[in-house]
């Protein structure tokens, strides 16, 4: 396709998001470690990630949708799949056939799914969520018993797993809510061996948990890896996480000028250089995730050196003030990446941007294509 070989693209490094896995896998200590794969890999391509997470020692695989999930099996990926959400009655014919890992928390998404089951002649796996005070989805503690009950007695039905998700595991001062969490969790788990039917999976952690060893429950068994196998950490204020970048946002210079010292550059002419400067214009904009905001504080590398930007990023184009330096139409830059001994890290964008990396690397378009490293 002409779009790959767009003057503007991003670099997958596929041996960094398997060291990451593993790193994760380590830092899990107890039990398996299932990478979460959802909204295309956070970015980074889900089909190819998806193989180096089950390369690396993985043991299953986390979507957001069953569309996600087709994805994966349509490529050849075998490995157990959660879709981590309830999802619409019509699309649980495809679930089931796809050999998907329901979740499940209401009664009328169980009898749907049993129904649908039946229909392909299968018993479906199900995990069963628990709402344990974040409040987004899930079944209420009370009637967690009930709804296992009535999972494990349909003939069509795998209770497989329990999990929840905690609110504020990537905040030091959300421990109290955590161990509340905790607490009601373990509870469910209690209530669940009374009645004999504790499934096999049971799991709470997502990466921040995991990094911040703050999920232990006795009896879990696996842990879900997001975002930190990216080599992103969860919180854009920490620095000491150890992980190693995966991606890398890249672009060539298309256009070089000499602009006079008090003339604005791009929509608005918010910003008048205070010199005569070489502003050279970069080939990708807000359509291909580099927010508009960004232009305030954010930086660029071009020949080794943070640059900032000249004026308002646009759909298509953005413009870089290089000062006095002498800068070539098809030089490199680096939104995000290394360039000598520069970086600039994805929560360093999180940063400026008062967000999180998880939007960052989500709102790379698909129109920007991935170069996988291998």
């Amino acid at each position: 396709m002409a779009n790959d070989k767009r003057w503007a693209w991003a670099e997958i490094d596929l041996q960094a998001y398997r060291r990451n896995v593993v790193a994760m896998r380590e830092r899990g200590a107890v039990g398996d470690t299932w990478c979460v794969v959802k909204a295309n890999a956070y970015g980074h391509g889900a089909v190819a990630c998806a193989g180096a997470a089950m390369d690396a020692g993985a043991s299953g695989l986390c979507v957001a949708l069953v569309g996600e999930g087709e994805e994966l099996r349509v490529a050849g990926v075998a490995a157990p799949v959660l879709v981590m959400s309830e999802q619409p009655p019509e699309q649980l014919d495809d679930l089931v056939r796809f050999g998907l890992i329901a979740t499940v928390y209401h009664e009328g998404s169980i009898d749907a799914l049993s129904r649908a089951a039946a229909r392909a002649n299968v018993v479906a796996s199900v995990h069963l969520k628990i709402d344990t005070g974040m409040h987004r989805v899930g079944a209420s503690p009370e009637h967690a018993v009930a709804l296992a009950t009535r999972i494990a007695s349909d003939p069509w039905l795998d209770l497989d797993g329990v999990y929840t998700h905690l609110a504020r595991a990537d905040e030091p001062n959300g421990d109290a809510d955590t161990q509340r969490q905790r607490d009601r969790f373990a509870g469910v788990l209690a209530q669940l061996d009374e009645v004999g039917l504790r499934p096999r999976h049971v799991h709470l952690a997502n990466s921040a948990a995991t990094l911040r060893a703050v999920a232990r429950v006795p009896g879990v068994t696996m842990h879900r890896a997001g975002i930190a196998t990216y080599g992103i950490a969860p919180d854009p204020h920490d620095t000491a996480t150890s992980l190693e970048p995966v991606m890398a946002l890249k672009a060539r210079v298309s256009h070089v000028q000499v602009v006079p010292a008090g003339e604005g550059v791009s929509y608005g002419l918010r910003r008048p250089l205070e010199r005569t400067s070489t502003v050279a214009t970069l080939p990708l904009g807000y359509a291909d995730g580099v927010p508009r905001r960004l232009w305030e504080r954010g930086e660029v590398l071009i020949g080794g050196k943070r640059r900032r930007f000249a004026g308002m990023i646009t759909m298509d184009q953005v413009m870089i003030d290089c000062g006095d330096d002498t800068v070539r139409i098809g030089d490199e830059a680096v939104l995000i990446g290394q360039q000598g001994s520069a970086i600039i890290a994805v929560n360093d964008w999180a940063r400026v941007l008062d967000t999180i990396g998880y939007e960052v690397v989500c709102g790379i378009s698909s129109r920007v294509p991935r170069r996988y490293l291998r």
